[in-house]
């Protein structure tokens, strides 16, 4: 029998952070720098209810269910295609402006690398970047989102935080004529919720291929232990949907359902999968989890019960894919896979979609996809960056 438990976060914090420069999947989103917030968008109190309320027949096939999770995974492990932008749209605007990119917290690591992503756009483009910390609590980013309208820039990025937690304040910035587009800012892509647009791939699609890698390499015989964060709407819905995936198969089952804060995973995790551990013992195969930050809190629970860093049970992330989650899967420690965005390209977009609010244009339709991430074909480099000639595009279509 499964059980869902809920454990509450605390709350707090604010910094601004200087200005940088630097530098497919199937038919049907990590760990972090340091312990971190989800890349994610914090969830209204009716998150769980609509979320588990959610259709997922989409996701869920017809008919042998480990015979298409293992075709689903093998395709994505060789995919090319879903990461090439459009190749029409405005020329670049306002050469020497400045915009904002406010985090929800930069030592998550897909919420910095998409930082990086933007601030590398912006420099091919033409504009500056002023980055601000939320630290991970409503009121950090509530100050960091105030600190920048106060800045007047050019626009606005929401990296990794649900708009309607911010309705007020993204109000604020629409009457002072401030476009505002998000990524991971809530759980559907395009505009809506006062946002020119959302960036993110579609965290179902992300869910499905997670789940399917579980169902996939145990042959249709799983036990998993799913881990979320209840003040995120995105993570809600990924948890939900990987937890009737796993549902669908008949062979498996979902042992156990953990709403922790994944800003406090690494002081939480070694205790939460010490009791784990004890209660389900072997049945415990796989643990499958909204970012793979909560496997670095898992790792030194695991080492000391004695489980091999190659599993079972095995950890699978349907979260953004960064460098703490890569350097785990290339050195078989603790995590078999992953789910990984193309972080960098999506800053390259995110510059892109305000390039054209900037321009009077409609957001564009884009939607990269997710790639699977194994030993197999761990990237060398710190993120997940397909070569796909997206920044050769966007350049010809900005004309630089």
């Amino acid at each position: 029998m499964s059980r869902t438990r809920k454990r509450r976060p605390h709350l707090w914090a604010i910094v601004t952070v200087p200005t940088l420069l630097i530098a497919t999947l199937a038919a049907c989103s990590s760990g972090s720098v340091s312990a971190a917030s989800s890349s994610a968008a914090p969830s209204s109190a009716a998150s769980a209810t609509s979320s588990s309320s959610t259709d997922f027949s989409s996701i869920i096939p017809s008919g042998d269910i480990v015979a298409f999770s293992k075709q689903l995974v093998a395709t994505s492990l060789s995919a090319t295609k879903g990461f090439t932008p459009p190749s029409t749209g405005p020329k670049a605007q306002k050469p020497g402006a400045t915009i904002a990119f406010v985090g929800s917290d930069l030592t998550n690591g897909g919420v910095n690398a998409v930082s990086q992503g933007v601030q590398e756009a912006a420099g091919v483009i033409g504009w500056k970047v002023d980055v601000y910390d939320g630290k991970a609590t409503a009121q950090g980013r509530t100050d960091a989102l105030n600190q920048a309208i106060a800045s007047k820039p050019a626009a606005i990025v929401l990296g990794g935080f649900d708009p309607t937690e911010q309705a007020a304040t993204i109000a604020t910035a629409d009457k002072a004529g401030i476009p505002v587009v998000g990524w991971h800012a809530g759980a559907k892509t395009g505009p809506g919720n006062g946002l020119f647009t959302n960036v993110s791939t579609d965290p179902l699609l992300v869910s499905q291929l997670a789940a399917a890698y579980a169902v996939a390499d145990s042959n249709g015989t799983a036990g998993v232990a799913i881990f979320t964060d209840g003040q995120y709407d995105i993570a809600v819905l990924k948890a939900q949907a990987m937890k009737a995936y796993i549902k669908a198969c008949s062979g498996c089952s979902v042992l156990d359902y953990e709403d922790s804060p994944i800003a406090e995973a690494d002081q939480r995790m070694p205790g939460i999968i010490s009791n784990l551990l004890q209660t389900y013992g072997k049945k415990l195969t796989y643990l499958l989890a909204i970012n793979g930050n909560y496997f670095g809190g898992a790792q030194q629970a695991l080492r000391a019960a004695g489980n091999s860093p190659a599993g079972p049970p095995k950890s699978v992330a349907a979260g953004d894919g960064d460098a703490a989650e890569f350097q785990r899967i290339r050195n078989v420690d603790y995590q078999a896979a992953t789910v990984a965005e193309p972080l960098l390209l999506q800053g390259w977009q995110l510059v892109d979609e305000i390039n054209r609010a900037l321009a009077g244009q409609p957001a564009s339709t884009f939607v990269a996809a997710p790639g699977l991430i194994t030993k197999e074909n761990v990237p060398s480099g710190s993120v997940f960056d397909p070569a796909s000639g997206y920044r050769a595009v966007y350049k010809t279509v900005w004309g630089k």
